[in-house]
C-alpha cells in the first residue's frame, strides 16, 4: 500500500498523468516540483461521484489525480447509514485498491445517543477512518443565540468523549446561511475546552468569504488551531431577478482570494487534508444525483473536476 501511495503522489506532482492526457488535451502537464505543493493532499467529496458505484467511483478519483476520497455516509449519500456495516467496507476497500486514502467521511451525526450513529462511527473507526464531518445544528427563534451555542457545546462535548474512545475526530463545518456556525466565532465558542483531536473544525473558505467578506482572515486566525481539514470551492455574487445571489464557480473564477488564503495557510504551517467540493453545474453531480442530466457524460464531468484540481495545485504552488 505504501508503494502504491508513493507512486500515486509522484503522479500528482506531475499534474497530469500520461493516461489522462487524451481526456484533457487543453491542460498544461507541467510538473509541480516544490515541496509545498507536494504537501497538499487533495481529496474529492464522493457526493459528486454518486452516479458511479464504489469501484468506478474510486477508479475515477484515481484517474483524475486525487490523493483520497472523502466518503458521503449519510441519508442520500454514497453509503447509507442503515447499510453501513455492509457497504462502508466495500467503499473503503474500493478506494484503497486504487492506492488512495480513505480516512475521511461526511455524516449528519450531531450526537452519539442513537444506536445508528454509534454503529456508523464504530464501523468507520474499525475501517481506519479518522475524520468525519458532523451534521449541522439549526437555530431556533425559541432560544437566544447564547442558549443555542450552550446547547451545541454540550452536544459536542458528549460526542467528543465518544470520539476519543474510538480514536475518531469529529469536525464541524462553517457553512453560510442560518445554520449554527455560519459565523466562525460560534464554532470557536462551541469548541472551547475540547481537544482538537476529538472535535474540531472543517474550515470552508468559500463559506467564510460569503459570510465574512474582507474579514475572513480574522476568523481564520481565531480558529486555526482547531482546524483538522479544509474544504475548497469558489463563488461570486451576482444579481438575478433583482436579487443578489451567491453563484458557485470553478476554482479561481470567483471571489475567493486563494493566493492570500494559501499564503496564510503556509504562514500558519497548516498542511491538512483538503477536500474539493463541486457546487457549480455538473449535470446533477453537484447535488449528488445518481443519474446525470441529458447531454452530460462521465468524461465531461471528470474533465471539469480535473481542471479544478490542477488549478488548486497551481494556486498553491504560486502562493
Amino acid at each position: 500500500m505504501q508503494s502504491q501511495l508513493t507512486r500515486r503522489r509522484f503522479l500528482k506532482s506531475t499534474a497530469l498523468s500520461a493516461g489522462f492526457l487524451p481526456l484533457l488535451p487543453y491542460l498544461d502537464p507541467t510538473p509541480f516540483s516544490s515541496a509545498q505543493a507536494k504537501q497538499l493532499d487533495v481529496y474529492v467529496f464522493s457526493k459528486h461521484l454518486q452516479f458511479l458505484g464504489y469501484d468506478a467511483m474510486a477508479a475515477a478519483a484515481a484517474e483524475i489525480g486525487f490523493e483520497g476520497v472523502e466518503l458521503s455516509v449519510r441519508p442520500g449519500g454514497h453509503v447509507l447509514p442503515e447499510n453501513v456495516k455492509r457497504d462502508l467496507p466495500l467503499a473503503v476497500n474500493a478506494i484503497k485498491k486504487q492506492g488512495l486514502l480513505a480516512d475521511m467521511m461526511v455524516t449528519r451525526i450531531t450526537d452519539a445517543a442513537s444506536e445508528l450513529n454509534q454503529e456508523v462511527l464504530q464501523t468507520a473507526a474499525d475501517l481506519g477512518i479518522k475524520h468525519y464531518r458532523m451534521g449541522y445544528f439549526r437555530d431556533s427563534d425559541e432560544y437566544s443565540v447564547p442558549q443555542t451555542i450552550a446547547f451545541c457545546q454540550e452536544a459536542m462535548r458528549k460526542l467528543a468523549g465518544f470520539n476519543a474512545k474510538l480514536g475518531l475526530t469529529g469536525n464541524y463545518q462553517n457553512h453560510a446561511g442560518n445554520r449554527v456556525g455560519a459565523n466562525i466565532w460560534e464554532i470557536w465558542q462551541m469548541l472551547e475546552g475540547l481537544e482538537a483531536s476529538a472535535m474540531g473544525c472543517q474550515y470552508d473558505i468559500r463559506h467564510a468569504v460569503v459570510e465574512g467578506g474582507y474579514s475572513w482572515p480574522n476568523g481564520l486566525k481565531l480558529i486555526k488551531d482547531k482546524i483538522n481539514n479544509i474544504v475548497i470551492k469558489d463563488f461570486r455574487w451576482e444579481k438575478r431577478d433583482g436579487k443578489w445571489r451567491v453563484i458557485n464557480t470553478p476554482i479561481g473564477e470567483g471571489m475567493v482570494d486563494f493566493t492570500a488564503y494559501f499564503k496564510r495557510l503556509k504562514d500558519y504551517n497548516i498542511h491538512l487534508p483538503v477536500s474539493v467540493h463541486y457546487e457549480y453545474d455538473l449535470g446533477g453531480a453537484e447535488h449528488g444525483d445518481r443519474k446525470l442530466k441529458a447531454g452530460w457524460t462521465k468524461e465531461r464531468i471528470l474533465q471539469m473536476m480535473k481542471k479544478d484540481l490542477v488549478k488548486i495545485r497551481q494556486l498553491w504552488e504560486e502562493a
